[in-house]
């Protein structure tokens, strides 16, 4: 095992997303690895990524870690689907290029292993934004586990939008049991919640599927993750007790933080504005 000195243990992981959606990952970091710093960087003034093509997706997230790798981050956690699914093989270039110290992870991959690990029939369903499922990144992953699985994936429009505004009413109901009914038409058991957003509704998608359906979520198989390449690399941190969290987003940090405490579950305290691209700078 690979030993770090103690100033490049106690840096930060750095997380990011293009909302709050990225805070269920986080809480699930808090959570298994509490002793750990973190910086969120929300890109939350070019959201919603789902709408987005893979090159500009690509090219924000390029933007992103630039402005977490100046914070001095060991570690940067992709927790978005579609900047996983669209940017990683950019993200790791770039790191291995200029940074090769530092490890890049996403969310695509561990739910990928724990979705063929759950299903019982070898049907996988996966439900994502359109530009996540259009990349075919989770069909890729789950072939590449065991190509014998058979994925259905279904493109839920603006579902995300819906469960980040907060209102949880009969329409979003009738709307996630339409994007559910492919998939029991397929007869999927395991389903993967392909975005950030998709676990603040996850009662409603069980009912929909039934309670033998597995429904598999990012966030806990990729703290796992984070934990098993930091102690791999020996950067996990040596501190005692609970760590610090602290957030960056280029948006309206006020409107940040109103919907993130939902997300988060935890308090975000203050909220940093950062500008990245003529876009945002504009």
């Amino acid at each position: 095992m690979i030993e770090a000195s103690d100033a490049v243990r106690g840096r930060p992981v750095g997380v990011f997303d293009s909302g709050v959606g990225g805070l269920t990952v986080l809480h699930e970091l808090l959570v298994r690895l509490p002793h750990e710093d973190y910086v969120y960087l929300a890109d939350s003034a070019r959201l919603p990524y789902g709408d987005r093509s893979p090159e500009q997706v690509a090219a924000f997230a390029l933007e992103v870690a630039e402005e977490l790798l100046a914070r001095q981050i060991k570690l940067l956690v992709v927790a978005c689907n579609t900047a996983t699914a669209a940017a990683m093989p950019v993200l790791r270039e770039r790191m291995v290029r200029t940074t090769p110290g530092v490890e890049v992870l996403g969310v695509v991959a561990p739910a990928a292993v724990q979705a063929v690990a759950a299903t019982r029939r070898g049907r996988v369903g996966v439900l994502g934004t359109p530009a996540t499922i259009a990349t075919g990144a989770y069909a890729a992953a789950i072939a590449a586990i065991d190509p014998f699985v058979a994925v259905t994936s279904v493109s839920c429009g603006d579902l995300a939008g819906r469960i980040e505004a907060g209102t949880i009413d009969e329409p979003l109901v009738a709307e996630v049991r339409a994007h559910c009914a492919p998939l029991r038409a397929a007869g999927v058991d395991a389903v993967i919640l392909g975005c950030t957003h998709y676990p603040l509704v996850r009662p409603i998608i069980q009912r929909m599927l039934g309670p033998d359906t597995a429904i598999v979520t990012s966030g806990a198989p990729l703290a796992r993750q984070v934990e098993h390449v930091l102690g791999a690399r020996g950067l996990d941190s040596r501190a005692e007790g609970e760590g610090r969290y602290g957030f960056l987003c280029t948006g309206e940090p006020d409107a940040f933080c109103r919907r993130g405490t939902r997300f988060l579950q935890l308090p975000l305290g203050a909220v940093e504005r950062v500008a990245l691209g003529a876009a945002v700078a504009a």
